[in-house]
């Protein structure tokens, strides 16, 4: 099967399900091209039980997608550019405080909180399998990055506190490039990606690896952004300027791995700089149009691909009762880390600030995990210990999170009254 006959398949599954869910489920988009998906994938596997044909046929086209390699090595860049795109940097400004220690030392904390539960959870669930300790924290790294597409609309919907929404969004946005920077440290530590897993990097390394991948990331989409800032205020021609906007995405991010930075959060720098600073003063009101139809289409687009792949994926889980167990173990524990992880942080700064009444639990169930943690877990070479464990822990967190968080968030929301028109008739 070529990749072009891919890329058909999963367009054409994604334009299916998105009509399907338009017109009777009236789920929000994302969620409802994932179960579906999932029920499709459900349903190859019991006729793979009469046809192993089939179930040979799927696995050959996950096999020839890479989840993975596409999502990390590709779609990633367009989202987070499209996602950073109309944020507003004024309001991000406000909320940088909470924001950095969020993506960053609440990233750090998340790992090793969840990366210790999970070590203890799996000798008691999984007797037979040891699972090392640095793998439970690999684990940790790959499912703390938030990722909470599928609950902005329904904070938007509802109205909900800006600042609320900015902290969700921001931290959103820079988490994820932050987590791969911790997981690949973390991996580097076992020496996986083809070193020897004899192989161990010292401390200062991880924390030089760090410092160029974060802040050599930030600097670099810095740069890219105000050369396509100089280029785009040059040009009065919305055909050239969305090219060029499309160039910084795709040349930028390919250039910041072969650099070994961190592409994730370039291309959040770069899209606040050219949805703020290029979209005041270097383009037209036209051209303002079509970049935010152009990027509005894209980001719609690639979820929709990205949430059917991602139900696609029960293909390659390994489906034990332990396993199972251990998933469904690994959801409050992960609930439990970030809850811990934004009080201390919400408590720290509250004598400086004020916070949105049930900021702490609000923030906690709208972090929803998504596609970056199933595409790092998935990164794990086949033959490493307990592998399969983890991609199966991985992604029962994942559908949990998106499925029932993101139906929940919002009758929460009302029921605490905190959705703006709450907020407008207590005053």
């Amino acid at each position: 099967m070529t990749f072009f006959q891919i890329i058909a398949i999963l367009v054409t599954l994604a334009a299916v399900f998105s009509f399907v869910n338009y017109r009777w489920l009236k789920l929000p988009t994302t969620i409802g091209l994932m179960v579906m998906s999932i029920l499709l994938s459900v349903g190859l596997l019991i006729a793979g039980h009469f046809d192993q044909h089939v179930r040979d046929q799927a696995l050959a086209v996950l096999e020839r997608v890479q989840f993975s390699h596409a999502l990390m090595h590709g779609l990633l860049a367009y989202l987070l550019f499209a996602g950073a795109l109309h944020v507003d940097l004024n309001d991000l400004k406000q909320q940088k405080i909470v924001i950095a220690i969020l993506a960053t030392a609440g990233v750090v904390a998340s790992t090793f909180l969840v990366g210790g539960m999970i070590w203890w959870l799996a000798k008691l669930i999984v007797p037979g399998m040891r699972l090392p300790y640095v793998y439970c924290l690999l684990f940790g790294a790959l499912i703390s990055p938030t990722d909470p597409i599928a609950v902005l609309g329904i904070l938007k919907k509802l109205g909900s506190p800006k600042t609320l929404e900015t902290k969700i969004v921001g931290e959103s946005l820079f988490n994820d490039g932050v987590g791969v920077v911790v997981f690949m440290a973390l991996w580097g530590i076992v020496g996986l990606g083809g070193h020897g897993t004899d192989e161990y990097v010292g401390a200062m390394q991880i924390v030089k690896l760090f410092a160029i991948e974060t802040i050599g990331g930030a600097a670099f989409g810095f740069v890219i952004g105000v050369i396509a800032y100089r280029m785009l205020k040059a040009v009065d021609n919305y055909q050239v300027e969305v090219l060029i906007s499309l160039a910084l995405v795709t040349g930028g991010y390919a250039l910041a791995e072969a650099w070994h930075l961190s592409g994730p959060i370039a291309m959040v720098v770069a899209g606040l700089l050219i949805g703020n600073h290029g979209r005041m003063f270097a383009m037209s009101s036209k051209t303002r149009d079509h970049l935010d139809t152009f990027w509005e289409l894209v980001d719609e687009v690639l979820n929709a691909v990205l949430f059917v792949m991602i139900g696609l994926e029960v293909l390659e889980l390994t489906v034990t009762g332990a396993y199972v167990l251990a998933g469904l173990c690994a959801i409050p524990a992960t609930l439990l880390a970030r809850w811990i992880t934004i009080g201390a942080s919400t408590a720290a700064l509250r004598p400086f600030r004020a916070f949105t009444p049930h900021a702490t639990k609000i923030m906690t169930w709208a972090g929803l995990r998504g596609g970056i943690s199933i595409a790092l877990a998935l990164s794990i070479p086949r033959d490493a210990p307990g592998r399969e464990l983890i991609v199966t822990m991985t992604y029962i967190v994942v559908v949990f999170s998106i499925v029932v968080q993101g139906l929940t968030i919002g009758p929460l929301l009302r029921r605490w009254g905190v959705s703006q028109r709450h907020i407008d008739a207590a005053h």
